[in-house]
């Protein structure tokens, strides 16, 4: 009998973590095309760093199959772009003199009850990312990154949980050959 030691991957699709990314991503790009200058470095590492979010998650996803290391380096990777996309967003609003909105705001409150819906999509938020002023904008968009920090922190946690408890994939290999060898063993081979 043939043990399986590659565990399941990818399904990244199914991932609100992933989801939220390409919210960002393409809220991102909209916003940059809206207010921001072509020329201007700041648009291709923003839209760059939402990439990154997005990108990471799906690559950390594929190679969890055979590295768990590299699935959490990755979504880590993912995390630490989206962190840097967050202070191009803090920095575009403090540069303006315009208000960061606190977490607890009545504003930020009603992106985080949009967020909390079920099947959220960029759909979700295009009317208010496409009509908006950029400060508003700005502001939406920080929330869904931190949204999208929260749900990144937790899939780490649990990553890191899954690796002490089932190993990595040399780990499993070793246990799927034991296990053949006894299974051989028993059946007089």
């Amino acid at each position: 009998m043939t043990q399986h030691f590659i565990s399941k991957h990818g399904a990244y699709e199914e991932l609100l973590s992933y989801r939220k990314a390409v919210i960002v991503y393409d809220g991102t790009v909209c916003f940059c095309e809206r207010f921001m200058h072509r020329r201007d470095r700041t648009v291709d590492q923003m839209v760059q760093a939402a990439r990154s979010g997005k990108q990471n998650i799906i690559e950390g996803c594929m190679a969890s199959a055979t590295s768990k290391k590299s699935e959490i380096k990755l979504i880590n990777v993912a995390r630490a772009s989206l962190e840097e996309l967050l202070e191009d967003y803090r920095d575009y609003l403090r540069i303006r003199g315009q208000t960061l909105w606190h977490k607890s705001s009545e504003q930020a409150l009603y992106v985080r009850k949009l967020g909390s819906q079920k099947n959220t999509s960029y759909e979700t938020y295009r009317s208010y990312i496409q009509t908006r002023p950029p400060e508003t904008v700005a502001n939406i968009l920080v929330c869904l990154i931190h949204q999208t920090n929260y749900l990144l922190d937790r899939q780490i946690r649990q990553l890191e949980k899954a690796f002490v408890e089932d190993g990595g994939l040399s780990e499993r290999m070793t246990r799927a050959r034991l296990k053949n060898r006894i299974g051989q063993s028993e059946n007089g081979f």
